[in-house]
């Protein structure tokens, strides 16, 4: 395996200098709560960045045409062709890859890709995130950890067979070989990926085999491109942080889930370098949302 630079030392930026053309290419989930994602639409939108928002099938028509309406006005906002999106299945791994791909064959000129959730926000204006990335060219953002050895307790999900539905899962999984001669990663489902990273996954070629395995495994989306970005010749700066402020709780049967924010927490979202945080619920607090916009400037 191709020796990696991983660092988790926090990136410094001086803001002094301009941030240079540096364009950020958005991908946004959408599941629910269209008004909600107006606002996180808003609030990081620029004229010089590109959108292209994913309104899960579930949905329902109402909502997808909602967004539709709103996104006409702007030029440089899309939707993608909308899929029905299983929460732990592979399908996420796929909307993803279909987002990435969807961005590259626009042919337009853009320097990084993030995905976002519809329930996300930022804690940073566009200007200083603009600033942020012109001075960490060539740094990809994402969480990564050893699964094996830091993670033991999720190596179920790579290491059964699992097989995805319009709802869930089904069938009973059973173990099966990993891929041979590969390290396994995780980490989690938040990425800041430069073009160059984005293009190797699509046209490399060497994504393909674990497109394959990773089709019938769980929770795909916390491991899959660091696993790919790990165990091929991509060569690119990989940094140990998603850039993302979450607060993970126990949940049920899911052993871990983010808090929803609410205007208690706007000490710790204020503090810090993250550059967005999630997840958030305008109806358990939209006054959170109100603080956060008052902090940046926000397109009507």
């Amino acid at each position: 395996m191709t020796e990696k630079i991983i660092s988790t030392q926090k990136e410094k930026s001086n803001f002094d200098t301009p941030s240079g053309q540096t364009k950020i290419a958005y991908f946004i989930l959408v599941h629910r709560f269209p008004e909600q994602f107006k606002r996180l639409f808003r609030a990081i939108y620029h004229p010089e960045n590109y959108y292209l928002i994913h309104v899960d099938q579930k949905t329902g028509l109402e909502i997808y045409e909602d967004i539709q309406d709103f996104l006409a006005n702007f030029s440089n906002a899309y939707i993608l062709e909308s899929e029905n999106v299983v929460w732990g299945g592979y399908s996420m791994v796929q909307a993803e890859l279909n987002g990435i791909k969807y961005l590259l064959n626009l042919n337009v000129d853009w320097d990084f890709f993030i995905n976002l959730s519809g329930q996300d926000f930022p804690l940073k204006s566009q200007d200083f995130i603009h600033d942020f990335l012109s001075k960490n060219k060539g740094n990809n953002f994402i969480k990564i950890a050893n699964q094996a050895t830091e993670r033991p307790e999720t190596m179920n999900r790579i290491e059964n067979y699992f097989v995805e539905t319009d709802t869930g899962f089904s069938g009973v999984s059973y173990k099966r070989a990993y891929l041979k001669d590969v390290i396994s990663y995780i980490g989690g489902q938040w990425m800041v990926l430069t073009r160059a990273c984005c293009e190797f996954i699509c046209n490399s070629g060497e994504a393909k085999k674990f497109e394959d395995y990773y089709l019938h495994t769980l929770i795909a989306d916390e491991s899959f491109f660091q696993t790919v970005m790990m165990n091929t010749s991509f060569n690119g700066k990989i940094i140990n942080d998603d850039k993302r402020a979450i607060i993970w709780i126990p949940h049920g049967n899911i052993k871990l889930r983010p808090k929803t924010f609410t205007k208690d927490d706007i000490d710790f979202l204020l503090t810090g370098d993250n550059l967005f945080a999630r997840k958030f619920d305008e109806n358990v607090d939209s006054n959170i949302l109100g603080i956060m916009e008052s902090n940046f400037h926000i397109y009507n």
